[in-house]
Order: C-alpha cells, then sequence, then structure tokens
C-alpha cells in the first residue's frame, strides 16, 4: 500500500511541475497575489488557463463582510467561479480571499482582493513654480579667505566641512538662511572664538569646531564657504483632491541638483508657472523647460509642500484647481489596471496651456519601488517630439492617464534616448496623501 501511495505522490508532483512550465501557467502564476479595486468597478479576475487543468481546479472564497460582491463562500469549481464573477461589480469596501488548489488538494494560487473606496482625483498638467527651503544651509562650495596681510585661508574645509553637508546649528542657535549663519560666525570671530557647527552629513550628524578669518574685503569674519538656503525649480503638477484640497506632484523627491543630496522636508510652497521656451532634449544631455514664476490669468496655483519623499512633493492648495481638458475628476487605477500600449500625458509645453500628448507604456513594474521606475514610456506624439526631443526636464509629474483612468505620473527621462523614460504609478502617489485612509475611515 505505501509503495502505491509514493508513486502517486511522484506522480502528482510530476504533473504539477509539467504544467507549471507552460505559458499559460506562468502568466497564472505571475499575477498579482493582491488585487485592488474601487467601489463600481468590476472585480475582473481573469485566469489564463488551459481547460484540462482549469477543470481539476476548486476555488475556495471567504468574504468580509459576508456579502461582499455578493459571491457565494465555500468551496465551487473554477469555472462555476469564473461564470459567477464575470461582471461583477463590487457594491461595498470589504475584503475576498480566493484559493485556488489543483484536485481541491493542492494549493496553487492565492489571491486577495482589497475592495476600498473610489477616488477620484482633477488631473493636473499645469506648469507650477517650486520653492523649497531647506532645513538648515547646505555647502556648496569653497573659496579662500584673504586676510588682511594678504594671506589666504580655508578655515572652512580645513575644519572639516564638505560640499554637501547641511549647516542646522551655528553655537547651538538653529539657521535657517546664509544671512543669519554668516551673521553668527561674523560674530564669534568678533569674540576671537571659534564656531562650532551642528552638520548632517550622509544621514548621521556631526559637530566640528572652526576659527573664523578676518577677510580683508568684506572686514567681516568669515570660514570661506558657499552656502544656499533654498531651491527651486520648475515642474508639473499631477492631482488635486477637491475634497481635501490635497495636490500631488512631480512624482520624485527633490533633490539639490550641485550636491546631490536629496533636500530635507521644510518649509516651501508652489505657484503658478509660464513655460517660455524649451531646451530640447539630445542623445547624451538632457532637455528642459524654461518658465518663470506668476499668478496665472487663468487661475492662481498656490500652495504650500508639507511633503517632499520620493514619490513626490505634497500639500495643500489654497484654492480650488480646474483642468480645462478634463473638467471632471478621474478615478485613479490600481497597479493591476494598468496595462502596456497607447496612453497619453498632459503638460505645459508653452505658456500656460496644458495640452494632452500621446504615450505608449512598454513596460509595468507595479510592485511599490522608491526611485520612481513603475512605468518605462515611450513618447509617440509627434509635435511633442519636435517641441521637446522627449522628456525633458520640467516634465516630472505630467499626469499619465488611460482609459479614463489617472495611471501615473512622469518622473525620469532616459539620458542617453530621450523618447523614453520612467513613470510612477499614480497608487503608490497616493499612499503619501492619506486621501485613500479618510475615504475608508468615512465609508
Amino acid at each position: 500500500m505505501q509503495p502505491k501511495r509514493s508513486w502517486t505522490g511522484l506522480v502528482l508532483a510530476i504533473l504539477v511541475v509539467f504544467i507549471s512550465l507552460t505559458p499559460q501557467l506562468r502568466s497564472f502564476y505571475s499575477m498579482p497575489s493582491l488585487l485592488k479595486i474601487g467601489v463600481g468597478e468590476q472585480l475582473g479576475i481573469h485566469l489564463p488557463l488551459p481547460p484540462y487543468l482549469s477543470n481539476q481546479l476548486k476555488v475556495e472564497v471567504s468574504t468580509n463582510p459576508k456579502d461582499l460582491l455578493d459571491l457565494k463562500t465555500g468551496t465551487v469549481s473554477l469555472n462555476s467561479f469564473l461564470q459567477e464573477t464575470t461582471g461583477l461589480v463590487a457594491t461595498k469596501p470589504g475584503e475576498a480571499s480566493i484559493r485556488l488548489k489543483l484536485f481541491g488538494l493542492i494549493p496553487v494560487k492565492n489571491m486577495d482582493v482589497d475592495v476600498v473606496p473610489r477616488i477620484e482625483l482633477v488631473p493636473g498638467g499645469h506648469a507650477i513654480g517650486i520653492l523649497l527651503k531647506a532645513q538648515g544651509v547646505t555647502v556648496v562650495g569653497f573659496a579662500p579667505v584673504i586676510d588682511e596681510n594678504g594671506k589666504e585661508h580655508n578655515p572652512g574645509r580645513d575644519g572639516g566641512l564638505a560640499i554637501g553637508d547641511v549647516i542646522e546649528k551655528v553655537n547651538g542657535i538653529p539657521v535657517s538662511t546664509d544671512e543669519e549663519t554668516a551673521r553668527l560666525i561674523h560674530l564669534a570671530g568678533k569674540k576671537k572664538k571659534p564656531v562650532s557647527l551642528a552638520i548632517w552629513r550622509d544621514n548621521k550628524q556631526l559637530t566640528m569646531q572652526v576659527n573664523p578669518v578676518m577677510c580683508k574685503d568684506t572686514k567681516r569674519f568669515r570660514i570661506g564657504a558657499y552656502i544656499r538656503d533654498s531651491a527651486a525649480g520648475v515642474g508639473t503638477l499631477t492631482f488635486y483632491d477637491p475634497k481635501t484640497k490635497i495636490y500631488g506632484a512631480l512624482g520624485h523627491i527633490i533633490a539639490d541638483g550641485e550636491v546631490n543630496r536629496q533636500i530635507a522636508q521644510g518649509e516651501g510652497k508652489i505657484v503658478s508657472a509660464s513655460i517660455l521656451g524649451i531646451n530640447q532634449a539630445r542623445r547624451g544631455q538632457p532637455g528642459e523647460k524654461i518658465g518663470t514664476f506668476h499668478q496665472s490669468d487663468k487661475g492662481i496655483i498656490e500652495g504650500d509642500i508639507r511633503k517632499n519623499t520620493n514619490y513626490g512633493i505634497f500639500g495643500f492648495l489654497k484654492t480650488p484647481l480646474e483642468n480645462e481638458i478634463y473638467r471632471e475628476p478621474l478615478p485613479v487605477a490600481f497597479a493591476h489596471q494598468v496595462k502596456t500600449g497607447p496612453a497619453e500625458v498632459l503638460t505645459v509645453v508653452e505658456g500656460d496651456k496644458i495640452e494632452r500628448f500621446s504615450v505608449e507604456i512598454v513596460r509595468i513594474n507595479p510592485h511599490q519601488t522608491t526611485n520612481g521606475k513603475n512605468l518605462l514610456i515611450n513618447i509617440t506624439d509627434p509635435r511633442l517630439l519636435e517641441v521637446t526631443g522627449g522628456i525633458v526636464q520640467g516634465m516630472s509629474g505630467s499626469p499619465i492617464i488611460q482609459d479614463g483612468y489617472l495611471v501615473g505620473a512622469v518622473t525620469h527621462v532616459l539620458v542617453n534616448e530621450p523618447t523614453k523614460g520612467y513613470g510612477i504609478l499614480a497608487e503608490w502617489m497616493l499612499t503619501e496623501t492619506g486621501i485613500l485612509e479618510q475615504a475608508q475611515e468615512a465609508a
């Protein structure tokens, strides 16, 4: 009896390995284990299996609440399950657990369905000016200090300062501008005392002592370091939630280009911008939008910056936002709802007029990443290619729309192939806003 059972187990194991090598099974196993859908959307479960296998599969279904999706809980055949879920619409928030077993015994696939409130946002595309004041001041360079005898000194560099250091305190006093930093250094020098600098470097806090030197030209005590207290640039707004007044933009963190350092969260704001011209992208040379900050005649954009994260910048707008192309909010797509193929981006290439341009989504990485590279996109619109040469700086945050859904935002360009670039999924930008959590609590 024992040998017969062993042979049966071996045959089953070989069968499972064999069918797992077929293209249909590889596609089946690559399906996400978690599906998110909004209330009012179809469940849309598609299981690409050959008939000889689907006839051998059983499905165990459990839901919370019990009447979620109007599915019959318990064990049913796969064919019955697929017929039951065809065109099925989620009517309320909740969770469903779907377990597939071969011959009703061998687990082959587990899927969880999370039904959440449907999130609809006003798509952006608006050009914005971004002003972000970093915490502390950033060292961006050095220059010798010439004393009254004509001798050169490098007190900052010799004292241990490095480019990219963020000076947070001078003699124990927090600083946020270059003016107050210079004033405190001068006061220490007048008292003939070294200046104590509290700095951040590579996510570590350090303290160092530097001896200021009287500058012959300025008649002030200096340490020979160039510092900067803020960042500014042009970007694109991604979305706005009319219920909470929360916006999202850029799709990536604001970083200091001179020192290649991520700027910490601090005081900042966004304002309306107008695009004056485009430096075209070329192979090996990123292009950029050239813009000016202003108050648009068609509506003022002004908001604060509460978060500066790997998924973009976020805050609140003072006045409601409108989009002339999409006058009604669009639902946000979850990762499994995005597909390869045609899509469009909204952005400004002249003045403050939002335009739509065709693109193609070439590849999708549905998993959460910190580099804003969920989507590989290819610019296919002839006019956008003529004007910009591809993706340029300032397009970051341009919303990507597919089949009436907001699916993501442009984030990066491939420098050696500027017609291609990356985008972040809107689902991951949404995680930084708290909008979904608020909607779930309300539901």
